[in-house]
């Protein structure tokens, strides 16, 4: 059975994590910025999972922690996209340039 090194899993998840960061950074869209973070956050689970597999003491602790953080990523989709609809009916656009509360 043949293993899969672990720069493999790290590399991976730095490349999403990186187009994560550059679309949350620079679109406009905000459904674009809330899928940008959920790669981020996508990111984050295959660290933990790889460090809890590979690590110094490996145990089921990152896996643990990939759950609550795909419970968090979950909730924050969901209110995310409350928030938006909420934005879109008032301001007719899901720019995130022109979602100025303080301007009529």
């Amino acid at each position: 059975m043949s293993s899969v090194p672990i720069s493999v899993y790290l590399t991976l998840a730095l490349i999403l994590f990186s187009i994560g960061l550059y679309g949350a950074l620079t679109k406009r869209n905000m459904v674009i910025v809330l899928i940008s973070i959920e790669l981020m956050l996508n990111a984050v689970n295959i660290n933990l999972v790889t460090f809890s597999k590979y690590g110094v003491v490996p145990s089921i602790d990152g896996q643990i922690f990939a759950l609550f953080t795909m419970a968090v990523a979950a909730a924050e989709a969901a209110l995310g996209l409350a928030i938006l609809i909420a934005l879109y009916r008032n301001k007719k656009t899901v720019n995130v340039d022109e979602m100025d509360i303080m301007k009529h």
